[in-house]
């Protein structure tokens, strides 16, 4: 059983050996553990400080791309790499590592694709008031939108089976966190939480400039991964209550034309028709996308079985996309020529 832990990093050159030397050497039920480092285009020398440290495989990336995409690129990795299990942590060492132990048990003992740390953010002092309860507001919305119990949505602190990564595809630019759950859910993954400790901040969080903007990212995040999954019921709902106005409109101009008043409320018709016209526009929308998220479920399959048969093939662990990031394996064969 092969663990690999994943790091993305940007400019994470202060800190990222603090977090690798919190890192577990040894889990029982795990018989090999290997590190990797995502450098996110970094513009110091994080690379070079996790090859120095030994970390087992770096990728980088020319240009900074983004939480989401080094955190997929980071998968591939791992997959590519022959990872039976994946944990995902951050470099800032918000996480305690000793805690990647629970992470991997549940997925050890065949209870759980995917495992998220909870972390206790009501006791954690560097979180404002205003953060807490956004990061509690947040975790509900992603529970009603993938219908799981995950209380810490946001945590980056997280465990991943083999199939379960396979299966994972982020669309969005921002971060893996909240689209992954919703994905999960919403494809019956068996996932669950397990209570997390957190070490002191080293840093402030660079995920976002403003809470605003935090909020505002998040949130299109969701809708945009829920629209994904269901978008009949997104577009039905929306479309239900535009003609639901407009036949109230409808009906009351009717009513004023039985009273001989209807002249009057030439613009109560032409409200109601455009109400319900909008409407009915808007189930179709959600019509057509409800099939095309059923073809997307196909496509997803696709990809699976595809990624499976790649993955899975000897001989491949080095491939990469060099036009998107360079991959360097063997660090420490780099290490010895260096000295």
């Amino acid at each position: 059983m092969k663990l690999i832990i994943q790091i993305p990093c940007f400019n994470e050159a202060e800190t990222l050996e603090v977090t690798l030397n919190d890192l577990p050497k040894h889990i029982d039920g795990i018989d090999e553990i290997e590190y990797l480092v995502i450098d996110d285009g970094s513009s110091d020398n994080t690379a070079e400080v996790a090859k120095k440290w030994g970390v087992h495989y770096v990728v980088r990336f020319r240009r900074n791309k983004g939480l989401a995409k080094g955190f997929m690129a980071g998968l591939d990795t791992c997959l590519k790499n022959g990872a039976d299990i994946i944990v995902n942590t951050d470099a800032d060492n918000q996480y305690c590592g000793e805690d990647i132990e629970k992470l991997v048990r549940p997925i050890l003992e065949k209870r759980a694709h995917m495992v998220i740390g909870e972390r206790p953010i009501d006791d954690t002092e560097h979180f404002s008031k205003l953060k807490k309860k956004l990061q509690h507001f947040g975790s509900w919305v992603v529970r009603k939108a993938s219908k799981t119990n995950i209380p810490d949505a946001p945590s980056g602190f997280r465990a991943y089976s083999r199939d379960a990564a396979l299966r994972i595809n982020v669309i969005n630019d921002y971060t893996y966190t909240l689209e992954t759950i919703v994905q999960a859910g919403r494809e019956k993954m068996a996932i669950m939480s397990v209570p997390i400790r957190t070490n002191p901040e080293l840093r402030q969080s660079r995920l976002f400039n403003s809470m605003w903007g935090y909020i505002k990212k998040s949130m299109l995040t969701i809708i945009r991964a829920y629209l994904m999954y269901r978008p009949l019921f997104f577009f039905f709902m929306i479309g239900s209550v535009l003609f639901l106005i407009g036949a109230v409109f409808f009906i009351r101009y009717f009513i004023f034309m039985i009273m001989g008043n209807g002249a009057g409320h030439t613009q109560s018709l032409i409200f109601a028709s455009t109400m319900l016209i909008t409407g009915v526009q808007t189930i179709i929308v959600g019509l057509l996308g409800d099939i095309i998220s059923a073809n997307r479920k196909i496509l997803q399959d696709v990809q699976y079985h595809v990624r499976k048969l790649d993955y899975d093939k000897e001989g491949d662990k080095n491939d990469a996309n060099y036009d998107e990031y360079e991959i360097i394996s063997e660090v420490h064969d780099e290490i010895d020529k260096l000295l």
